[in-house]
């Protein structure tokens, strides 16, 4: 069992930026795949970073890439989205997932607003 707890959003004016933080229980932290999905009001959860066990592969949206960077420390279980240059369409509640094969799971969110 892994808990996720996410920290770091909040509202920020259009051009700012924010690091978000999940912080992981467990002892397993290391072998997971972990990711950072959003959803916007009305909108479906989607897709933002992922980043590898081992920290060796990142993966971006298309929305976010040249813009947001995630990255982990596996020493304090934790995983990061620093989010530069911010937009108001990056307005949504942001969530932490982490994967080991066939087990999944997700934070609760922290929400982020960008003002225009």
């Amino acid at each position: 069992q892994v808990q996720l707890v996410e920290s770091g959003g909040g509202l920020v004016q259009a051009g700012g930026s924010l690091r978000l933080s999940c912080a992981a229980s467990g002892r397993t932290f290391s072998s997971y795949a972990m990711g950072w999905f959003r959803q916007a009001p009305g909108k479906e959860r989607e897709f933002v970073a992922a980043i590898s066990w081992d920290a060796v592969n990142t993966y971006y949206a298309d929305s976010v890439k040249g813009r947001f960077t995630i990255s982990r420390d596996n020493a304090k279980n934790t995983v990061y989205l620093q989010m530069n240059s911010l937009k108001p369409e990056d307005t949504a509640v942001y969530y932490c997932n982490a994967v080991f094969i066939t087990l999944n799971y997700w934070g609760q969110g922290t929400r982020v607003t960008v003002s225009s």
